[in-house]
This record gives C-alpha cells, sequence and structure tokens, in this order.
C-alpha cells in the first residue's frame, strides 16, 4: 500500500510506502509526541487554550478542540508535508471565527516553517513559507474593526516566519554539507578498495609473470639435457654425465632464483619489484645462450650499439623477453639454430629472436602464459611486441622497448 503525503497536491518527495519498513511510523510516532507535549504545555500555562469570555454561550468544547486541530499539523509534517500546510492555513481562517487556537496556530505555522526549510528543496520551502506567510497576514489584518496592533502582530509574525525559514535552510546546507563529505569519504575509501585490490592483482601477475619466465625456462632446459643423457646413457657415458651435471646446475640456479623470489615476498624490502637478479639483464644474454646451447640448441648472439645505463626494470624485460623466446623455441619448435639481435639505438632497444623450428600448426592462434606474460611485460614499458611463423620456416619474436618507457612504467 502507498500513499502520497500532499492533501493538496503531489510530489516525489512526498511518496511513503506503508508497507515497508518501520520508519514512516516512527516518524508519524515522533511528530506526535512533539504535538501532545506541546499540547500539554498549552495545558500548564492554562492560558493560551482556555476559553475566551467572549465566546460564551457558544459552547466551551472548542477551546479544547481548536488548540488539538491547530497542532496536528506538527505530527504530519514530515510524512505530509503538504497536507501539514494547508491544516496551519485553515487553522489561521478558524481563529479569525473563534479566538481559541490562535497561539497553538502561531507555533504549529512556525515549526511546519522550519520543518520545510530543513527538510525541502528550496522552491518547495519558499513556496510553503510563501503560503503561511501571506495566509497569517491575510488573516491577521482582516477585520471587522480597525485595530492598529493588527499590523505590529503581523510583522512580528511575518519576521518570526523568515526567523524559522532561514534557521531551517541553515540546517538543510549543514546536512547537505555533511552528507557531501560523507559520500566523498565513501567514494575514497571504494576508490582506495579497488587500488588495493588492483595493486594485488597486479602483483600477482608479476608473480606469475617471474615464475613462469624462471621455473619454464630452467625446467625446459633441464628437459632437454635429461632426454639427451637418457639417450646417450650407455653408448656416451661422459656426455651423459656432463648432461647430467649441467642438470644439476640448472637445478640449483632455478632453486636460487626461487628462493630469491620468496624472500622478496616475505620482506619489507624497499628494492624495486622487478630489480634483476645477478646475471640477469644484458648483462646475462651470454651466460643465458650459452646455457642453452648446452642443451643443444645453437645461438647466435649479437649486441650491437652503444648501451645505455637502463633501468633495473627495463634491463630485467629485455632479459625476460629473449629467455621466454628461447624457451619456446627449445619446448615447441623442434629447431637447431636460433638467432639472437639486440641492438640499442636512440629511440629505444629493438629485440628480435628467430629459429629455424616448424612454427605454431596453422590456424593455431593459442596464446600461452609465457606470451601473454612477455606481451605484459612489454606494455609495462611502453613497448610493442609482435609474434608470428616467418615466410620461410620457423619462428620470430620481435620487440621494441623505448629508453623512456621506465618512465613511463613509474608514472
Amino acid at each position: 500500500m502507498r500513499r502520497w503525503g500532499g492533501g493538496f497536491g503531489r510530489g516525489p518527495w512526498e511518496e511513503r510506502d506503508l508497507s515497508g519498513p518501520p520508519p514512516f511510523w516512527r516518524t508519524l510516532g515522533v511528530d506526535s509526541a512533539l504535538a501532545l507535549a506541546i499540547l500539554a504545555l498549552f495545558a500548564v500555562a492554562a492560558g493560551p487554550i482556555g476559553p475566551d469570555p467572549s465566546t460564551a454561550g457558544r459552547g466551551t468544547d472548542w477551546f479544547v478542540l481548536l488548540p488539538a486541530f491547530a497542532l496536528l499539523p506538527v505530527a504530519l509534517r514530515r510524512v505530509a508535508p503538504l497536507t501539514s500546510v494547508g491544516l496551519v492555513c485553515v487553522s489561521l481562517l478558524l481563529t479569525e471565527w473563534h479566538a481559541d487556537g490562535a497561539t497553538a496556530t502561531t507555533v504549529a505555522g512556525l515549526v511546519v516553517t522550519y520543518t520545510r526549510a530543513a527538510l525541502a528543496p528550496v522552491r518547495q520551502a519558499v513556496l510553503a513559507t510563501t503560503a503561511l506567510g501571506v495566509c497569517g497576514s491575510t488573516v491577521g489584518l482582516v477585520g471587522p474593526e480597525p485595530n492598529p496592533e493588527r499590523w505590529a502582530a503581523v510583522t512580528f509574525g511575518v519576521l518570526a516566519l523568515l526567523a524559522c525559514f532561514f534557521l531551517g535552510r541553515t540546517v538543510f546546507t549543514r546536512r547537505a554539507y555533511t552528507a557531501a563529505l560523507e559520500e566523498r569519504a565513501r567514494v575514497a575509501e571504494l576508490n582506495r578498495e579497488a587500488a588495493a585490490g588492483q595493486a594485488v592483482l597486479d602483483e600477482r601477475r608479476r608473480i606469475a609473470r617471474e615464475l613462469h619466465d624462471m621455473v619454464a625456462h630452467h625446467v625446459s632446459v633441464m628437459g632437454v639435457l635429461a632426454t639427451g643423457a637418457r639417450r646417450t646413457l650407455r653408448r656416451d657415458p661422459d656426455s651423459a654425465d656432463e648432461a647430467l651435471k649441467m642438470i644439476e646446475d640448472t637445478g640449483r640456479a632455478s632453486l636460487r632464483e626461487m628462493r630469491r623470489l620468496v624472500d622478496v615476498l616475505r620482506t619489507d624490502d624497499e628494492r624495486a619489484p622487478d630489480e634483476p637478479p645477478p646475471a640477469s639483464g644484458v648483462a646475462g644474454l651470454e651466460q643465458l645462450a650459452e646455457q642453452v646451447r648446452e642443451a643443444g640448441l645453437d645461438v647466435e648472439l649479437t649486441v650491437s650499439g652503444a648501451a645505455p645505463q637502463l633501468d633495473p626494470g627495463l634491463d630485467l624485460t629485455v632479459f625476460r623477453v629473449v629467455q621466454e623466446a628461447l624457451t619456446n623455441t627449445l619446448k615447441h619448435a623442434a629447431a637447431t639454430h636460433a638467432v639472437i639481435t639486440v641492438e640499442f639505438a636512440v629511440d629505444g632497444v629493438r629485440i628480435t629472436v628467430t629459429d629455424d623450428g616448424h612454427g605454431p600448426a596453422p590456424g593455431d592462434d593459442h596464446l600461452g602464459h609465457g606470451l601473454v606474460g612477455m606481451r605484459e611485460r612489454v606494455a609495462l614499458y611502453g613497448g610493442t611486441l609482435r609474434t608470428g611463423a616467418r615466410s620461410g620456416g620457423g619462428f620470430r619474436v620481435y620487440a621494441r622497448l623505448p629508453l623512456d618507457g621506465a618512465f613511463r612504467a613509474s608514472g
């Protein structure tokens, strides 16, 4: 069931859901208690609601009914705002016919004016105040006999009405300001939580990239070496022993890097997250190529141009791109030869890794975790990555990293 609070018109602020939770009835109960308290105060004062001697002979029930009716708008001031304004106007007209309840009507008008100014938008508050002021002034100035005190009473009433209006608007502004601050704090909290969640996701992706690049490469090398050792174990034990030694060294290197990564996660070290470990970066490319050569893949490495002092994260990205490209060559390409070219130019670093393997199957557009991680690393520093089959066979990985990419990544 729904009810519209305004008796003389309808507005969106007047709709109340009576079948919902109890705020409507609680509000009505609080305002009704206020109206009864004011009525009781008049009864204790024993004056304003007493019978008017001039009305003797017309019944003495009016001195009780009229103040009670006059204070009815106080009980309805929030649940039925337009109705309360209309009832005050009716009470003002009744005071011209019967003087009992005039004080109660004045109090009700001031309370309703304050309530409208404190709760309603400025246009509605001004209309309600204007209606009450015009009705009260008209009733106050109209009378059968001229009375010089009428002007003073009307002026005092208008001033009191304006005082209640401005007091209500002050409260309205204060509430709006407080609500704006609370909303701003709520949005800031949501943004903080979103930023924290995004930071966690970024960190998880970074850890996933590190683990994949490190573990996948070393495990791929160990797998190739283990295959070679198994095949040559009987006919060439020395070669098999050398391969097993390489597997041992590679496993230890993988374990060292794993421990380094775990130590970074467990401590509050202020070191940059992408700070490269020893022998990782452009300086470690030759060692990486040698490791892959020992796994059975012929690797040719060329570094050209004057290498500047790279940001640690950018230096590690160059290393990881080459490492992931060689790992894919070992795992998937069945290649015998790979060429690595790293060129330093004025506008950035160009990395090209090609092999003579069979390349991906026709129509295979699937991107593994390695290529996804490689693309994320390159994009982080504002670079571009292109991967695909070569026209003459094999696979090609090309990446370009601007030298100012570190500044974009940090900014």
